[in-house]
């Protein structure tokens, strides 16, 4: 894996979704380093990409209640073990559970492996609660996938929080979910 400032050079391989990302990032004047890889679309496959750009990677969730009725894109330390039961207290909402694909794909543009805040920028109705666990947002860079399980970016939380994600509409919840 070959660390990169910014976007390739031929995008013609690139699937648009991809270059979508990148576009914005641009235009908004975020610095981003990425790798490419072969697809990384667990937390173990993660590995390799996290140490390639020196960051932690951000586990990726994408919840529903159990109505489905509203959605949450969960991020969180990819070392640290989901328990919904900590989350559904802190939102005040019945037990949540992880929606399914379909639904990734209609709000976010993404399929299950893929998922990233940068999806965010496809939920133009805001259908989808941007949830941050603490020590994501205490973080200097976070990592994720520009909507593809195939490359990697490293951004500045900073960034994501004052430039993103005011650009997408969405404003993080905070959570402090327990290390377990």
């Amino acid at each position: 894996m070959e660390l990169m400032k910014g976007r390739s050079e031929d995008s013609s391989s690139r699937l648009e979704k991809e270059v979508k990302v990148y576009d914005l990032l641009d235009k908004v004047g975020i610095e981003y380093d990425r790798v490419d890889h072969e697809e990384a679309n667990t937390m173990e496959a993660c590995n390799d990409v996290a140490n390639a750009l020196n960051i932690f990677i951000c586990k990726n969730l994408f919840l529903c209640n159990r109505q489905k009725t509203k959605f949450y894109l969960l991020m969180m330390p990819g070392d640290k073990v989901f328990k919904t039961k900590y989350l559904s207290k802190q939102l005040h909402c019945s037990r949540l559970s992880f929606a399914n694909p379909d639904d990734m794909k209609r709000y976010l543009n993404i399929r299950p492996g893929a998922v990233s805040i940068m999806g965010l920028m496809n939920d133009k109705e805001n259908h989808v609660q941007l949830l941050v666990d603490k020590p994501v947002i205490e973080s200097d860079f976070l990592g994720c996938h520009p909507c593809v399980s195939t490359t990697s970016l490293k951004i500045k939380t900073k960034d994501i929080l004052e430039k993103f994600l005011p650009i997408v509409h969405h404003e993080p919840i905070i959570v402090d979910l327990p290390d377990e």
